[in-house]
């Protein structure tokens, strides 16, 4: 089951994928700007094995991106925005393998350059059991370090919105640590793969991938001024212009 909010109305769809250990909790700034434009129907949900959404015995981009299928068969005109992981989950989905199409594809921050270290960490992540905390606190401090979402971006809950869970146990993440499994995947393969115009950005303050690596697999490639990694929870107003921009000229190479 995949768990997912929508609003807004409109014949244009637009589909926010969050990042790898963060909800859609993530894009609230980005759909309360897309309200504000009006005309347009948001749908956001939680990837498979994070928040709301049921967990699965095995993660991979091309499984997260089939469990969305069903989630937007009914858009008329489907355009993609995700983040660091979603961008990879986004660009599979508009490969048309999962019978979904995909007007345009906007890709935030996604980690391109992956090391054996990087590979090997997070395939340790991957089978480390659930841990539980004692007390709430101790569970939202550790999900604002696994998701990035830190209190000096996002000061409010609602940008937290079902990343830890209650138990006899204790708390503990919602998300499941197997879906580290889904990391590392071949951007340059998915990225090939779209069958749509493909634009690409990353904060100007992001250490995990450089715009010259971005510029390697989309000629449409943007610096977001004065923000890091999580560029949609910093300045999400600058995403939907990135967005229209990708909107208003779909076919440029």
């Amino acid at each position: 089951m995949i768990w997912h909010e929508t609003g807004g109305t409109g014949t244009r769809t637009v589909l926010l994928l969050h990042g790898m250990g963060a909800t859609a909790g993530v894009w609230h700034g980005v759909t309360r700007a897309l309200e504000e434009r009006g005309a347009v129907r948001w749908i956001a949900p939680d990837l498979g094995g994070h928040g709301g959404s049921s967990w699965c015995p095995l993660y991979s981009v091309g499984q997260l991106a089939a469990q969305l299928a069903d989630v937007v068969s009914d858009s008329r005109e489907l355009w993609a925005v995700g983040h660091s992981l979603g961008a990879y989950v986004a660009l599979a989905l508009a490969s048309g393998w999962f019978g979904i199409r995909v007007q345009g594809v906007l890709g935030i921050g996604p980690k391109i350059t992956w090391s054996d270290a990087d590979l090997q960490g997070a395939g340790e992540l991957a089978s480390r059991p659930v841990r539980w905390y004692p007390t709430e606190t101790e569970a939202w401090a550790r999900y604002r370090r696994v998701s990035g979402v830190g209190q000096d971006i996002a000061p409010g809950n609602e940008f937290l919105a079902r990343g830890i869970v209650h138990a006899e146990q204790g708390w503990r993440l919602a998300q499941d640590p197997r879906t580290f499994a889904a990391a590392g995947a071949s951007f340059a393969t998915l990225a090939a793969s779209a069958k749509c115009h493909v634009r690409l950005a990353r904060g100007a303050r992001d250490h995990m991938v450089s715009l010259a690596e971005l510029h390697a697999h989309a000629a449409q490639a943007d610096d977001i001024a004065a923000v890091g990694h999580n560029a949609h929870v910093e300045d999400p107003r600058a995403v939907v212009r990135l967005l229209d921009r990708l909107q208003s000229d779909p076919t440029r190479a």
